[in-house]
């Protein structure tokens, strides 16, 4: 296993896309994994340190795993095929969940949690980067510090209809 980080979210062009880019700590493979709208702003949110008035899913999932006392001890995104990427939350507790890296991702950056990804998925998934390519990376980090995590939803820049209170 290797620990990644979060580099950021964005919007892949011209299919209005959200992908989300994880970076090897110690290496210089990414591995971009495309992921819906609001998972997008999941991730967003979390790295920006943003609070909403209400809580958001994976706000309520990590507030969930606190109050019944376990925590996300790490996320492992254990495979890929056709495209499909998948993970296991692993809790303190011993307790392993199936999930999908987005949420994954998403969770773990909320709970403090360590994310590894398994080399047969870097080596299948991730590409490599050359010294022009982690210039366009550091662009990518700029433009990340100045991305509202709104503009990630829904493809029109609109946000889906909220959910009724009841």
């Amino acid at each position: 296993m290797r620990e990644v980080e979060v580099v950021g979210v964005r919007v892949e062009r011209p299919t209005n896309q959200p992908l989300v880019l994880l970076r090897e700590t110690e290496g210089n493979r990414y591995l971009p994994i495309w992921i819906g709208a609001v998972e997008a702003s999941a991730i967003a949110y979390a790295q920006q340190g943003s609070s909403t008035p209400r809580p958001l899913t994976h706000e309520l999932m990590q507030s969930i795993v606190e109050a019944l006392g376990d925590g996300l001890e790490e996320v492992r995104i254990t495979e890929v095929n056709d495209g499909v990427f998948h993970a296991m939350l692993h809790f303190e507790s011993g307790a392993e969940v199936d999930a999908r890296p987005s949420d994954s991702i998403a969770l773990a950056l909320r709970a403090g949690a360590r994310i590894v990804c398994t080399e047969d998925v870097l080596d299948a998934a991730g590409i490599e980067a050359s010294r022009d390519e982690d210039e366009e990376i550091e662009k990518f980090r700029e433009f990340l510090d100045h991305v509202l995590p709104d503009e990630f939803r829904g493809g029109s820049g609109e946000p889906p209809d909220p959910e009724p209170e009841v």
